[in-house]
């Protein structure tokens, strides 16, 4: 059965470029952003896997780590990983996962055998799961082998999730980290005078909008 928003995800044990991983004890309290990868040495995601390094400072501010995976094996990680860092200029500071049976993808739903460029499904679509402290899956994106994902794109909505896990709101269209966000409807405009101190404003009875709270994720 697919992996749906708010199913706790699978627990793993896996081989990786940094040794045996037991997974729900490798994340621990941190967010989790497990990405998929069709296989080592192409094109596409050696250009992801050096921009999730680059990213390093900025998930450590989230409390977010990041893990790829792909279907070949750990020797093959650790060479295309020395081909990362020289082409995409980066230390590749993460733990890539070896799954040549598949099993990991197969649990997570990263095989689409239609897809193409996936050899028939011999090979992952580019999958992402966001996943929170609890082990609850958040947000799932998937982009066909040819598409880079948009790393602008998640770490703008971890930055959502992890405010709208805290706060009552919702961030709307485009949002960005700091814009005015929306109260969510189940707050009573008497209620959010208590909870938004910096005021809000009433366009519709349900949609409000308050400046972004200052809240730790």
């Amino acid at each position: 059965m697919a992996l749906r928003l708010g199913d706790k995800v699978p627990d793993f044990e896996a081989d990786s470029s940094h040794g045996k991983i037991k997974f729900y004890e490798w994340a621990a309290n941190s967010w989790v952003l497990f990405c998929s990868h069709p296989a080592d040495y192409t094109p596409v995601c050696t250009t992801e896997l050096g921009m999730m390094a680059k990213l390093s400072e900025e998930w450590k501010k989230l409390n977010v780590k990041p893990l790829g995976l792909s279907v070949d094996p750990v020797d093959s990680h650790k060479g295309w990983i020395k081909d990362i860092e020289e082409t995409q200029h980066t230390k590749v500071d993460y733990p890539i996962v070896a799954d040549p049976t598949r099993a990991i993808s197969e649990q997570y739903g990263m095989i689409a055998p239609n897809a193409a460029d996936t050899l028939a499904g011999k090979l992952t679509v580019r999958s992402v799961f966001i996943i929170d402290p609890s082990k609850t899956l958040r947000l799932t994106l998937t982009y066909p082998a040819s598409t880079g994902r948009n790393f602008d794109e998640i770490v703008r909505v971890i930055k959502s999730l992890q405010l709208t896990s805290v706060a009552k709101v919702a961030t709307p269209v485009n949002w960005k980290d700091g814009d005015d966000v929306v109260i969510v409807p189940t707050v009573t405009s008497e209620a959010a005078k208590d909870l938004f101190p910096k005021g809000f404003k009433e366009l519709k009875p349900y949609l409000r909008l308050t400046p972004q709270p200052d809240v730790k994720s």
